[in-house]
């Protein structure tokens, strides 16, 4: 009973690593989509989507049956509910990057460009990036400082979404292109703040499983 559970245990913590790796993809794709415009990259982001809920799908039936058959407790139970909730922020997460990409969509279709070449929705994902990558992996290795870490990281991101505010604010006034870029481009920083926000949420199930208490990093 114990080596079945150690070994779907580590099933699921594969699941969530692959599931990771595809999220930091699809991220990538979907603001290298939007800085170039390259429709065919957007749309990838959007088809990939499925495996990625299909990924969480496979870890909620898995958590299920081994909480069900093999009726965990104390630190082994905090694992399999913190394995669904990371899954289920990472699922959120990939929507978020689907919808970078639908802005990378539409653009094309209005036949409008970029007003200037992107500098911090570059960096904010590279850093929301990291976040999930460390977030995963503080999951893996029980890694608590390394998930509390992400809290300040997340205040990286926070003031990088402010600041792009700050700029595109400025291009909001009237009805030309640039305002209707620059309103897109708003929601693209609001979607990375809320991916870094998700990756902080992986974090607080971290600090759950090693203390049996509930954290608020954000």
């Amino acid at each position: 009973m114990a080596r079945h559970f150690d070994q779907s245990l580590q099933d699921v913590k594969k699941l969530l690593l692959e599931m990771g790796a595809r999220v930091e993809i699809a991220i990538d794709k979907a603001v290298k989509s939007l800085a170039s415009l390259h429709v065919p990259m957007a749309q990838m982001v959007c088809s990939e989507d499925q495996k990625i809920d299909e990924l969480e799908l496979q870890i909620d039936d898995t958590v299920a049956k081994l909480i069900a058959t093999q009726q965990p407790v104390a630190k082994d139970l905090r694992l399999l509910i913190a394995a669904m909730k990371i899954a289920s922020d990472m699922e959120r997460m990939a929507d978020l990057a689907v919808n970078i990409a639908q802005v990378t969509i539409e653009l094309k279709e209005n036949n409008l460009g970029l007003f200037k070449e992107l500098e911090d929705i570059p960096r904010m994902a590279k850093i929301t990036q990291k976040m999930v990558h460390d977030g995963i992996n503080s999951y893996i290795d029980g890694n608590i400082e390394l998930a509390k870490s992400l809290a300040k990281t997340d205040d990286q991101v926070d003031q990088l979404y402010f600041a792009i505010i700050k700029e595109l604010t400025a291009y909001l006034p009237g009805s030309n292109e640039n305002a209707e870029v620059a309103l897109k481009l708003c929601f693209v920083a609001r979607y990375l703040e809320r991916i870094a926000d998700h990756a902080t949420n992986i974090a607080e199930s971290i600090v759950y499983i090693e203390t049996g208490k509930q954290a608020d990093l954000n």
